[in-house]
């Protein structure tokens, strides 16, 4: 029986990089658990926390200000939050998820921080965005990174520290990203595209 050439070429440089990052990958030890989290990870993971949190601040608050007045009670449809709704639920999450998903303490209770999302004068909004992130990083600063070693409970499970910051980053991201979608179907360009 004769031999005939492969119709399969040699894999392609960029195919072989790739064969080459998965077999690096699955050598590498399983991911971090809350029990393996050392002080020095947990206080990276909550430096990066923090720097992601100054970030939304920034895109929060430049929303915040692009809107016009006269857009804060807009909802794309019936059952949806408004543009001052979505703002004053992340104001609220400065106050309190952020800091006590790590450990911190919450500003204001669960009435009162609710009680924000009938807030709709754009000045009010701005002020209470600005010291919910004030009060978020401020806790979150203060918290030791050794109490970030081990799981906490949040919403009835066990969450390790980077599960945590993805969490309620994650959560946080999704209302920028709702934000975003508001603001083009405004016709407003979010400030950092211009």
């Amino acid at each position: 029986m004769a031999l005939t050439k492969s119709p399969c070429p040699i894999p392609s440089l960029p195919f072989k990089l790739f064969l080459a990052a998965c077999v690096l990958i699955a050598s590498l030890p399983a991911p971090t658990t809350a029990q393996q989290l050392n002080v020095e990870s947990a206080t990276s993971i909550k430096a990066s926390f923090l720097a992601d949190i100054e970030v939304m601040r920034e895109k929060f608050i430049g929303l915040a200000e692009a809107f016009p007045q006269d857009t804060y009670d807009w909802r794309p449809m019936d059952g949806v939050r408004s543009v001052a709704e979505v703002l004053m639920l992340i104001a609220s999450e400065g106050y309190g998820f952020a800091p006590t998903a790590l450990g911190g303490s919450a500003a204001m209770s669960r009435e009162e921080s609710q009680a924000l999302a009938e807030t709709t004068d754009k000045a009010q909004v701005i002020d209470h965005l600005n010291k919910g992130f004030a009060y978020a990083r401020s806790e979150i600063e203060e918290i030791d990174p050794a109490t970030l070693v081990n799981a906490r409970a949040l919403f009835g499970r066990e969450r390790s520290t980077p599960e945590l910051t993805l969490f309620v980053a994650g959560d946080m991201h999704e209302h920028l990203g709702q934000l975003i979608a508001y603001a083009r179907m405004n016709q407003i360009v979010p400030p950092w595209s211009r």
